[in-house]
């Protein structure tokens, strides 16, 4: 799985803005849940944060994850 995290932060710039639309946000949210899951050890915390961008978050996360792909080339959670 860490490989689908790394070719995820490998897109092309223009490929990982459009991800951040509103409604195809939450393919970001599903990458942070299973980059979480998949770390050793689990950090609970962040976990519990990655699932919930997905159904509430997912209406301000956009935003968020436009500014971190803008300022540091990957989603937040992803780097």
């Amino acid at each position: 799985m860490n490989d689908f995290i790394k070719q995820v932060n490998e897109f092309p710039l223009i490929v990982k803005l459009l991800l951040c639309i509103p409604m195809v946000e939450i393919f970001y949210g599903i990458c942070r849940i299973i980059n979480q899951a998949t770390k050793q050890p689990v950090d609970a915390l962040y976990l519990v944060l990655a699932i919930l961008t997905v159904i509430p978050g997912a209406f301000f996360m956009w935003a968020v994850d436009l500014v971190c792909v803008l300022m540091n080339g990957h989603a937040f959670l992803l780097g």
